[in-house]
């Protein structure tokens, strides 16, 4: 296997952003004297599509409507600033040096918007050097685990999917790079690893990035 491109999934990936996201609703939730179900919030995880609505749930538990607005208002800066905190991901630092090294270009593919992307990207001082940003904006029809991200990537580099290695962290993730034919090196986080990242398809998966060395790995795929 040649390898010319990486391909890294954002939230959860590159930065941290899942235990903040399920931290905001767990606050709204335990102020409503409920626990956030995590089975249920797992189906969220990596995409924007999916059948459950957290706060349509909530006031379901409480019994009457909540002032939504509000409500997510405050969650949110709960959320933003407990990323705040957060720094790149153990690996990534070393992964993205290893394509700049070895000319591979780089892209993300997200689920997320790409104001988003771009926010925690800036602040990260990791805004430049992307060859290709690709987000699903709030559309579910592009949104993981459909592959449509992951097509229009390779689309955009010029690579076919044999060439490409995708970096995921969510079973929906992962679904979205197999179905792409991209191989896929999981790497899960604490909201993530009881998933079942190998049973959604990962050809490899690490408790760290940084325990795969981006050299290593090359020397993996060179036997594929």
């Amino acid at each position: 296997m040649r390898v010319r491109a990486f391909l890294f999934d954002f939230d959860g990936l590159i930065l941290d952003t899942e235990l903040a996201a399920r931290a905001g609703w767990e606050l709204l939730y335990r102020e409503h004297g409920h626990e956030l179900p995590t089975d249920l919030w797992a189906t969220l995880v990596g995409t924007t599509h999916a059948p459950w609505d957290p706060m349509a749930h909530l006031e379901e538990l409480v019994g009457e409507p909540l002032e939504r607005g509000s409500l997510n208002e405050r969650r949110y800066e709960h959320e933003i600033a407990l990323i705040e905190a957060e720094e790149l991901r153990p690996g990534i630092a070393e992964y993205l040096a290893a394509a700049r090294r070895h000319g591979l270009k780089r892209a993300i593919v997200s689920s997320s918007t790409r104001h988003w992307v771009d926010m925690h990207l800036e602040r990260l001082e990791e805004a430049a050097g992307w060859d290709a940003i690709c987000t699903a904006d709030r559309d579910p029809a592009r949104a993981k685990p459909a592959p449509v991200l992951y097509l229009e990537a390779l689309g955009l580099l010029d690579v076919d999917a044999g060439e490409a290695v995708a970096f995921e962290d969510s079973p929906n993730g992962v679904r979205a790079a197999k179905a792409a034919g991209i191989f896929c090196v999981a790497v899960p986080n604490e909201v993530t690893r009881d998933l079942g990242l190998e049973e959604a398809g990962a050809d490899i998966v690490l408790d760290s990035l940084a325990d795969l060395p981006p050299e290593t790995l090359f020397s993996r795929l060179a036997q594929e």
